[in-house]
């Protein structure tokens, strides 16, 4: 049996997919290999692979990548490696310790895995907030004048920074290589940076 029919649909939405996997994608040689090569096709900007849940995540921008061509590009990835014999070989065993197996036990729970996420996102929403903060005082002026407008400026700063980075993957590679596919895309970030350079502007 080839390896694309081990694979069962168990979840799709919109821009997010997840397979059944078999276990022997799940050996960390392969396991890192098929989330590389994955993550590298167009559209596709995350991809995690549960090793002992044997599961397959995959979100991918709709626009840029439907489910039929990533499925089908998915499945001719597989065909490829599978040629390789990467798939066949024999699982080196290593003795865990009692903390690397609760770590790994721990890794695999939803919520510790949305609880990194979040903690990470907010250790650079922070770091950003630091650098914004930072540069509002050195003009202490501006708030002592109107600290209304200050605490605007600053939050506004904040918004940018959170947007940028949440579409950064995506600007760097998919709208900076088809801008005219993704032209309403950059209309929308001209106009946020209208707005933000419009607020600045004294009256």
């Amino acid at each position: 049996m080839s390896i694309q029919k081990e694979f069962v649909l168990r979840y799709r939405i919109d821009g997010h997919i997840r397979f059944q996997i078999p276990a022997k994608i799940c050996e960390e040689t392969a396991a890192k290999i098929v989330t590389d090569a994955v993550l590298a096709i167009e559209g596709v900007y995350r991809v995690t692979l549960y090793r002992k849940q044997q599961k397959l995540s995959i979100r991918f921008q709709e626009s840029a990548c439907d489910f039929k061509s990533l499925a089908q590009q998915l499945f001719q990835l597989l065909a490829d490696l599978e040629k390789t014999d990467l798939f066949n070989q024999k699982p080196v065993t290593k003795t865990e310790s009692w903390r690397e197996k609760t770590s790994a036990k721990l890794n695999d729970f939803k919520v510790t895995r949305w609880a990194k996420e979040k903690y990470s996102d907010a250790k650079e929403t922070v770091q950003a907030a630091k650098i914004i903060t930072k540069l509002g005082m050195s003009k202490p002026k501006s708030f002592v004048n109107d600290p209304e407008k200050a605490m605007i400026d600053f939050f506004n700063d904040v918004l940018v920074l959170f947007l940028i980075k949440l579409h950064w993957t995506n600007i760097t590679q998919q709208w900076l290589l088809k801008p005219l596919k993704y032209r309403y895309e950059w209309m929308a970030l001209f106009y946020m940076v209208f707005l933000l350079v419009r607020s600045r502007r004294k009256k």
